[in-house]
Order: C-alpha cells, then structure tokens, then sequence
C-alpha cells in the first residue's frame, strides 16, 4: 500500500490510499488470537516484544472479573487478550476501522462476551453503563484527556492497569488518580525497542 500525505507533521494523515497489490489488511496472531490489521488501526509493530507487554498486562489480574473495560483499545488486543478473566468486556477506541475489525477479530476469535465501541473516549464514556472492577487504559503518547479521567475516577472501579508509551504523561494521569483514590499497586516496565529511549509502562492501581 502506498499512501499520499501532504501534510508536514509526521503523523498518520492520509489524502488518499492506493492498494498497489493485494489487499488492504493483514492478520498477525499474539498467542493462540488472530488478529485482523487494517492501514488505521493501531497495533504493536514488534509482534514478539507486545506478546511480552500484554502477558505482564494480564499477569496483574487477580481472579476472574465481572465486567473490564479497555479504553483506548484500537484492534481489540488487549481486551481480547485478557477477555479469559472477565464474564464481559467492552472496548472503546476513536479510530473505527479499528473497531471494525476489533468486532470481527472477536468474532473470529470466537469472543462472544466481547464487543467494542467507536467514538472519542472523552465522549463515549459519559454513557458508558456498567460496573467495571478493572479499567485498562492504553492511550496514546498525549495520555488520557482529562475530562475521560474524571470519568474513569467516577466509575470507581476496584483496579486500574495503565498502559503507557510517554511517561511523562503517565506520571500527570496517576497523580491525578492517587490524589482521587487509587494506590500504586505495581509498577513494570517492557523495553518493546531495545536501542530507543522508548519504554513502555505498565501500572497496576487500586482503589484505596
């Protein structure tokens, strides 16, 4: 695929996508899942390294949960990854060919218990239902938008498990969350790219 930007900053902004052979999607497994990758869904370059992310994400769940939500969740990795510890899991990501094909990995994967939302995060959340016990969060390098932590806090879910690629916001969301509440539980961090200054952080909260 080769796609036409003519925009300066060095982000996703696509005018136009040409298929020069082939189709326009790929499928990657991590672990025993398939998972179906469009041109704009956000997925972990390095297959391997994210197989080691994710497994350190779910080896901070405790027993079986009744409801997790996984904000931020592009393809549906993570919530489909660690959808054997929850009876439901709801996904919500900005992107909706991602969520497309979060919906169709689910169901490919057999998944019935797991669905996914397109919208903002700030936005959806607000009508989000339900009694989460766990929150995953994995936003992008600007961290999570401010009003969306307010509703996170409010949801007062038992844990939160905080996936990060910036720690510098990291650290502005989980001041924001120990001053309403949460503990700092345990703190792990993946070097998904060895030789770059780029780690990511995983942080497991729970309300105090």
């Amino acid at each position: 695929m080769q796609t036409e930007n003519d925009n300066l900053a060095d982000a996703v902004n696509v005018d136009k996508l040409n298929i020069l052979h082939g189709r326009d999607f790929i499928y990657e497994k991590l672990f025993d899942l398939t998972f179906k990758i469009s041109p704009f869904s956000f997925f972990q370059t390095n297959t391997k390294g994210a197989e080691v992310l994710y497994g350190e994400v779910k080896s901070l769940i405790g027993g079986e949960k009744e409801e997790i939500f996984d904000l931020y969740c592009g393809t549906g990795t993570i919530g489909q990854i660690v959808s054997d510890k929850a009876k439901k899991v709801r996904g919500v990501e900005i992107i909706e060919e991602a969520v497309v094909a979060a919906n169709e990995n689910a169901a490919i994967n057999g998944l019935s218990h797991v669905a996914f939302i397109a919208g903002d995060v700030k936005d959806v959340i607000a009508n989000l239902t339900g009694a989460p016990d766990l929150i995953i969060l994995d936003p992008p390098r600007s961290g999570v938008h401010p009003k969306a932590l307010e509703y996170v806090k409010d949801f007062n879910a038992k844990e939160i498990i905080y996936v990060s690629c910036n720690p510098k916001t990291l650290v502005i969301d989980i001041d924001y969350l120990t001053a309403h509440g949460y503990e700092i539980q345990k703190t792990k961090i993946v070097d998904l790219f060895p030789n770059t200054p780029h780690v990511e952080t995983v942080v497991l909260l729970e309300r105090k």
